[in-house]
């Protein structure tokens, strides 16, 4: 990876390998919050000269290490440093909205040396879209920057009238420092003497009172503090098989950074470096991913989008009452309204989706306060699927992009190359596409039995009745007899989008298919065409439109992936879910810190190794949480405290002998589960059980 990310809450850090922030950098370096860059150079020099880079570890997610050492330096013939003798480190962390950076510089050479460290610093206070290049226009200006004692400070006022600034504090007396922006510190040391200077970056927001900086230890011991207390509310896993464990420990160390508030609980942002904001589809999914093992962020993220659903019909942002949205941004675009992101609505599957998850919170944890706080916001999303998801009363849903700077293909594959007819031709829309009808009826029928619980009986018949026509309509629509496979989509005239494609495996989630043609789609899955050896791909092989190196006609998705195996093990098909496991398993082998990236190339394993795509988010949520829905299937864990009953029937990888699940929080109490694999079979041992519930065996 060519870049280092540290991130906690909504600021986070994205420098290069030696931990610099080059200025005009491709990659859009800097330390980001609200969608503004608040700091766009950093650079630590040596008697002015760059260091050579020794080691660079951001292993931690909320701390990153870099050691770095000098070059070799004369002057007019006399030695100033002898190459390799000085060693600096550093060390960064973020805490309270707060960057730390400490740098330390230790003396290997016989004798005492002096030298200079030269930091050099800038901000340009430039919005999100404008780094990357999807937006120019109207934008404010830099008021000055200021010198005040162990302090440098930079300010803005943005076209948005809100006032920005960036304070750089330093705890060592600095040799000299200038309002350009270069702080030097001069240091003399021993032999094996080391000394060191931490400095505080705090980006500010408006015009209220400053933030008070901790010190630095207290700062990191309240850090490491909320990443214990994370821990101890979170299902634990130990297993023999160490790619698994790896990946499920990077997992629950992913989702933990991706973790922000913004009022209304936690819940996981969409992935770093470029979308670290609330999303509608990709927060939901990953929040889905998490409920075995912390349902809490699942409760967190459902406030947070009906805090934000939509209210009128605005087709600047696309949207209409009772949407979910799709992304919201906060920078200074947003804020006057040049981007639609205020939030942006366009996402035709994030308001089925809320209400999956909603109902697969509420079957874990038998909470139906939320039910009763969220009424309004479940009666407003199923009155949007009916009323402005399905255009034309077919009962399908579809999309259409009606903003002019919005998304044209708006399900999670959304490309403007990636709903392709079979000859190479673009879907045209409005476009209905295959998986969503699978989160409508899953929505519907879920709803459906909280309603009952609740007394609404009518309203539970009701919405049964609108999910088994979708099932009678959908199949008629969208199966192709003669390839035994589902199509991606229905296009603008109603006509079958026939590319061999991955979505129609979500709906094995649903229960929305017959069990023949259940049967089809995954052995369509994990055939050849399909599956790579590492992962299902999203486009099969020989398709007109498949390309392994594209970004969803043919590339491998992990979270796509978890989604269909989590649908293959809660239909029985834990033998075809095994194979994608093992793929996905032995894919994570060669990528940085055993981290599923958000996807990877198409290409066969006969190549020997995955093939990185070339631009990928990472650590990205709904990657992070795939190797939590391959612990989940391999459970063959489905409560429904609703019924008072918990569904667990246990399967182990050929390559395991031990599975072990610990304090998963079920209704009121807990459940912990011990797997192991014997002459016999597998033992299975319910090792704590407080639910109060039934655990029955499948």
């Amino acid at each position: 990876m060519d870049y280092r990310v540290i991130k906690e809450n909504d600021l986070f850090l994205l420098t290069d390998s030696s931990g610099n922030i080059p200025e005009n950098h491709p990659y859009g370096l800097g330390l980001y919050s609200k969608d503004t860059r608040f700091l766009s150079k950093l650079d630590v020099k040596i008697n002015g000269e760059e260091p050579i880079l020794l080691s660079s570890d951001a292993s931690e997610n909320y701390e990153a290490n870099i050691i770095l050492t000098n070059p070799h330096m004369e002057k007019e013939g006399e030695l100033v440093l002898w190459r390799e003798s000085v060693e600096i480190r550093r060390k960064r962390f973020i805490h309270d909205y707060v960057l730390y950076e400490t740098i330390t510089v230790k003396n290997y050479y016989p004798k005492p040396v002096e030298f200079d460290v030269n930091v050099l610093v800038d901000v340009d206070f430039a919005d999100m879209f404008i780094i990357r290049g999807f937006q120019y226009g109207e934008i404010g200006n830099r008021t000055g920057q200021k010198v005040d004692r162990q302090q440098l400070s930079f300010h803005y006022v943005g076209a948005d009238d809100v006032d920005r600034s960036t304070y750089i504090q330093w705890d060592r007396k600095e040799k000299r420092v200038d309002e350009n922006g270069e702080i030097v510190f001069h240091f003399q040391l021993e032999n094996g003497q080391e000394e060191s200077v931490t400095m505080t970056i705090r980006p500010e927001t408006g015009s209220g009172s400053r933030k008070e900086v901790l010190p630095k230890e207290e700062a990191m011991s309240r850090l490491k503090a909320s990443y214990a207390e994370w821990e101890e509310k979170t299902a634990s896993v130990r297993t023999d098989h160490p790619e698994l464990q790896k990946l499920v420990d990077r997992g629950l160390a992913d989702i933990k950074v991706l973790l922000t508030d913004i009022g209304h609980g936690s819940f996981p942002t969409a992935g770093l470096p470029w979308f670290g904001v609330p999303f509608g589809r990709d927060s939901l999914i990953a929040a889905l991913q998490m409920l075995a093992f912390n349902p809490e962020i699942a409760k967190g993220t459902l406030k947070t989008l009906a805090d934000k659903q939509g209210t009128e019909v605005n087709e600047w942002r696309d949207e209409q009452p009772g949407k979910i949205m799709h992304e919201i941004r906060f920078g200074e675009l947003a804020n006057t309204n040049q981007v639609p992101f205020t939030p942006y609505y366009g996402s035709i599957d994030s308001t089925p989706l809320f209400l999956m998850l909603l109902t697969e919170y509420v079957k874990w944890t038998g909470d139906l306060g939320i039910v009763e706080e969220l009424r309004g916001n479940i009666d407003a999303a199923l009155n949007w699927i009916d009323q402005y998801g399905d255009r034309d009363e077919d009962m399908f849903i579809e999309y259409h992009q009606e903003s002019s700077k919005g998304i044209a293909n708006q399900g999670w594959k959304d490309s403007g190359d990636s709903v392709v007819h079979r000859n190479g031709d673009y879907a045209k829309t409005p476009i209905a596409l295959a998986e969503v009808q699978g989160y409508v009826y899953q929505a519907k029928m879920g709803i459906a039995d909280i309603f009952e619980t609740l007394g609404k009986a009518e309203a539970a018949k009701r919405l049964r009745e609108q999910a088994q026509e979708l099932k009678v309509k959908f199949h008629e629509a969208f199966w192709m007899e003669e390839h035994g496979f589902y199509a991606i989509a229905l296009d603008q005239d109603k006509k079958q989008v026939g590319t061999i494609t991955s979505n129609p495996g979500h709906i094995l989630l649903s229960g929305m298919l017959e069990k023949e043609n259940e049967k089809a789609v995954v052995e369509t899955l994990v055939s050849p065409k399909m599956f790579s050896g590492y992962g299902i791909r999203t486009m099969g092989e020989g398709e007109a439109a498949y390309n392994p190196m594209s970004y969803h006609d043919g590339s491998i998705w992990p979270h796509d992936n978890s989604m269909i195996l989590l649908g293959m093990s809660k239909a029985g098909y834990t033998d075809a879910a095994s194979v994608v496991m093992n793929g996905l398993l032995e894919a994570a082998k060669g990528f940085e810190y055993n981290r599923l990236p958000e996807l990877f190339c198409g290409y066969s394993d006969s190549l020997g190794k995955p093939i990185k795509y070339p631009v990928a988010c990472s650590p990205q949520a709904w990657a992070a949480g795939t190797p939590l829905l391959m612990v989940q299937s391999l459970l063959g864990l489905y409560p429904d405290v609703l019924k008072k009953e918990i569904t667990l029937s246990p399967t182990l990888l050929d390559s395991m002998n031990v599975l072990e699940v610990n304090h998963i929080s079920i209704g009121e109490g807990f459940l912990s589960v011990s797997v192991t694999r014997n002459e016999g079979g597998l033992d299975v041992q319910v090792t704590e059980n407080t639910t109060g519930y039934q655990v029955v065996s499948k």
